[in-house]
């Protein structure tokens, strides 16, 4: 192994805590929290990374209220799941992995009826596209009360996940979520100091942020997912994702994966390559089904996908901060690690690849694999909707009871 590759197998500080090494395990959504509540197959799946040698495994969208889920079956973060959601952290905490709770709040992006308001939440009011395949057409702007309910909602968000054992907490800022439709200007059409430039759009998210920190910043990392570009006309280049990387970087933030694109207009900018025809017709949920189907018509046709396909943009914000950075995307090779361990970057962030092999790192480490088998053929989203939960189609399929079992039982 090369100096510049073994440089990954290295511990790696972020804030109050120390990480084995630099691979995380990256936020992909398991499909494996019926109705809100973690369940077994949960368990199996992370603890499973855990004992494969990443440094950190993160557990994707656990939503802070109920008003911040896209699906009825995300983690919902309140009293009732911490004992689910310590069974998953004491599993990864016996392998010596460390272990994040991705904390989000999905805005307008979501198909779950609002509780607490008569629309969905977003920057800016108005025609809500998502909403067309939930019949929630338009959405509402957030007031300043809004904004800070909802930054107590992830405070005490980030709270539970410390009460639950978790190490981190990842504030999903990308992917066209809540904050970062405060983020985006194709979201975010705001007039008043939440608006305007990257520095007003990004007022929020950062104040959500240090509140973060404010509260547990202590005792957990608390990491921010960003998309360093958008991906489509009108939305955030990357020089726009270096300067929200500086901003953040300012309030305290100790590590930043970075990411790239949004779930509706460009998909193919987050995972590096189109989707398969077929896919949708793997979908069960109707609505998902039709927002693939309406995505065939918008995103750019038979994109190829290429290893560490977001390396350009994410140089833009490496030569913008000297704070942590985890990069994302495309991945595949011990080579691969090597040259994001050359270009700067002090973590980096495994998503399909952990997927299709869950101890690709310790074969890395041991030199038993160069490569991933991974295909990057992004099947493995269909695969979320399944009874068994994410899984690689070229291995075996989630257990369907452990997935209907609460962790806890």
């Amino acid at each position: 192994m090369q100096a510049n590759e073994s440089r990954a197998f290295t511990s790696l500080r972020i804030g109050p805590l120390t990480l084995r090494n630099r691979f995380i395990k990256s936020a992909t959504n398991e499909g494996s929290a019926r109705g809100g509540t973690a369940t077994k197959r949960l368990v199996q799946f992370h603890e499973a990374i855990a004992a494969g040698g990443v440094g950190m495994t993160t557990v994707a969208y656990c939503a802070v209220a109920p008003d911040g889920r896209t699906f009825i079956d995300q983690v919902t973060l309140d009293a009732a799941q911490v004992p689910h959601l310590k069974v998953v952290t004491d599993a990864v905490h016996r392998h010596g992995a460390g272990a994040a709770a991705q904390i989000t709040h999905g805005g307008c992006f979501t198909f779950v009826p609002p509780v607490e308001t008569a629309r969905p939440l977003s920057a800016s009011g108005g025609f809500n596209k998502v909403g067309v395949l939930s019949g929630q057409w338009r959405r509402q702007a957030m007031t300043v009360a809004d904004m800070e309910r909802v930054a107590g909602e992830f405070v005490r968000g980030a709270r539970l996940a410390r009460e639950a054992g978790f190490d981190a907490v990842e504030i999903h800022m990308g992917h066209g979520y809540l904050l970062s439709q405060f983020l985006s200007p194709l979201y975010n059409r705001r007039s008043d100091a939440y608006g305007g430039d990257v520095r007003g759009r990004a007022r929020f998210p950062v104040q959500v942020l240090e509140r973060v920190l404010e509260a547990v910043g202590r005792e957990m990392a608390v990491v921010c997912k960003i998309s360093v570009t958008e991906g489509t006309r009108g939305g955030n280049t990357a020089a726009d994702g270096a300067e929200i990387a500086k901003l953040l970087e300012a309030a305290g933030a100790h590590l930043l994966v970075l990411s790239a694109g949004l779930n509706i207009e460009s998909i193919t900018t987050m995972f590096g390559s189109s989707f398969p025809k077929e896919l949708r017709g793997q979908v069960s949920n109707p609505i998902v089904a039709m927002a693939m189907f309406i995505q065939r018509f918008t995103e750019p046709k038979n994109v190829q996908f290429h290893e560490l396909y977001q390396l350009e943009n994410s140089r833009k914000t490496r030569a913008a901060t000297k704070m942590p950075l985890a990069y994302l995307g495309g991945v595949k090779s011990l080579a691969n690690v090597g040259q994001i361990m050359d270009e700067g970057f002090d973590a980096i962030a495994l998503g399909r690849v952990l997927i299709h092999q869950a101890d690709l790192v310790d074969a890395f480490a041991t030199g038993r694999v160069l490569e991933s088998g991974c295909t990057s053929c992004n099947r493995c989203v269909a695969m979320m909707y399944t009874p068994g939960g994410t899984s690689c189609v070229l291995g075996t399929p989630g257990d369907a009871t452990l997935n209907a079992t609460p962790a806890a039982a």
